[in-house]
């Protein structure tokens, strides 16, 4: 970006600029090992100026986690009750596995849970996903229970780079393949873009 252009930015531009870089950097680094200074510079602004905007690390932290939250929370909650719910939820979910910044971010909140505002996020989208399955698909809660567990070991999968390191363990191949399903070209192709 130039710098004549970088200056015609309004200050909403501005802001979602430092929240896009904000959502790759801490999906990087995570919460403890992200600073305010790295998100600065990745989107080409000075520390003060992120720390102006935002209040300071954590508050910046929990804007984007709040916007990831209600991102997946949307995707499970545009599926309509009925005989559909449970598959269509599934797919609404695997349909989110393309962006690995989102899904990296999701891990690293609910690791920095002990952050109250953050942990009340964490706990309100597992509590959400929850309620939402329930609701949904009138099953019961060891159904859903079943499936949030599914989508955090996705997360976990995704964490640990599984679908990078295909075909160095079959075993992990084998975990990959049956927590992913169908989904596993579109875990591989977000690990593409991810690159």
């Amino acid at each position: 970006m130039s710098e004549e252009s970088a200056r015609r930015m309004t200050a909403g531009q501005r802001r979602e600029q430092i929240l896009q870089a904000a959502l790759a950097v801490f999906a990087e680094g995570g919460y403890t090992g992200t600073t305010t200074d790295q998100v600065a510079r990745a989107a080409g602004v000075t520390q003060p100026y992120v720390v102006r905007l935002f209040g300071g690390k954590q508050q910046l932290f929990a804007e984007i986690y709040t916007r990831a939250s209600r991102r997946v929370v949307d995707a499970l909650a545009s599926v309509e009750a009925g005989p559909e719910a449970k598959r269509e939820m599934g797919e609404a979910y695997i349909g989110l596995l393309a962006d690995r910044s989102l899904l990296r971010l999701l891990m690293h909140g609910f690791a920095a849970g002990s952050e109250p505002e953050i942990g009340q996020l964490a706990r309100w989208t597992l509590s959400e996903a929850f309620r939402l399955y329930l609701e949904r698909t009138g099953e019961g809660p060891d159904e859903a229970r079943i499936f949030v567990a599914h989508g955090m070991l996705i997360n976990v999968l995704l964490a640990v780079d599984a679908t990078e390191h295909s075909g160095e363990d079959a075993a992990l191949d084998a975990l990959a393949l049956c927590t992913f399903g169908e989904g596993l070209a579109v875990a591989r192709a977000g690990a593409e873009a991810a690159r």
